[in-house]
Parts: C-alpha cells; sequence; structure tokens
C-alpha cells in the first residue's frame, strides 16, 4: 500500500535517483542533492514498504505564486494515480498557505493539464520565478512548458 509524506533527510538519496533517472532520459532537469537538502520541506514522497516511489515539491516563488517541481514516479508506479495525488496533495498545502496561484514548468504537460492547468506564456511569469534558471543546464534556451492553475 502506498503511504504519502513529507519528505526526510534520509530519503534524499533514494529521491535524487529517481528524479535524475527521468532527467537522463531527457523527460525533466536534474536536480542537485545540495538543492534537495535545502528545499527537503518542500517535498512529499509516495512510499511503498520503505521504498520511495514517486516525490514532487512545491517551492513557495512569491507571495501569491508556487511552483510545483520534481515530480517523478517509479516507472513500474505509473499510471496508478501516484502523480496525481502528489500533486493534489501539493495544492492542497498551497491552499492551506492563501497561495492563489500555482505554475509549472514541465515537459509532460498533457498530464497538468489533465490536472486543471493551463499553458501560459512563460514570458508573463514574474522575474522572481526565474531566479533559479541561471544555474540550469538548459539557460538560456528553456525548452520547458509553462502551465498555471489558479486556486479557488
Amino acid at each position: 500500500m502506498v503511504t504519502y509524506r513529507h519528505a526526510k533527510l534520509s530519503d534524499v538519496e533514494d529521491i535524487i535517483s529517481l528524479i535524475n533517472y527521468y532527467a537522463e532520459q531527457g523527460l525533466m532537469l536534474p536536480r542537485t542533492r545540495s538543492a534537495l537538502y535545502e528545499g527537503i520541506r518542500e517535498v512529499i514522497v509516495a512510499v511503498e514498504d520503505d521504498r520511495i516511489v514517486g516525490t514532487g515539491a512545491l517551492h513557495i516563488t512569491w507571495d501569491d505564486l508556487a511552483e510545483i517541481r520534481a515530480l517523478a514516479v517509479e516507472e513500474s508506479y505509473r499510471g496508478k494515480g501516484l502523480g496525481r495525488k502528489i500533486v493534489e496533495l501539493l495544492l492542497e498545502e498551497a491552499k492551506e498557505l492563501h497561495c492563489p496561484k500555482v505554475f509549472t514548468l514541465t515537459y509532460q504537460v498533457d498530464f497538468f493539464k489533465h490536472m486543471g492547468f493551463e499553458i501560459t506564456e512563460k514570458d508573463s511569469m514574474p522575474h522572481k520565478v526565474w531566479k533559479e534558471c541561471i544555474n540550469c543546464v538548459k539557460f538560456p534556451n528553456c525548452d520547458e512548458n509553462a502551465l498555471i492553475l489558479y486556486l479557488k
């Protein structure tokens, strides 16, 4: 049975392995250990039999905007609703924080559209969003898609 919880420091190696597995395939951007340790309190994990099988994070960028990032589900668990559940939990956190907008930068457009997100222009995002892009391997030629969800 899969359970969901906030990540612990001891989860970082499993999380980075999962994320970078997809990054090596060009399906998402890689993450560094440093970034994961610094943002560990933002991360939710899906766990089965003491094994991390999914992960995602909610990063607050400003007083009215948060980002869902680093969403990954182990291949053998894909299509079973884990990614959807992680996003739902992250959106609940955004609501609890009274954050009215959540965006994502992704290659997985259809998944997020099914979750209610709408495609938006990257240029419409505030400059605060791009502060971490400077360190990205794809900067300045970002090919991710921006999607946004307005929470009620």
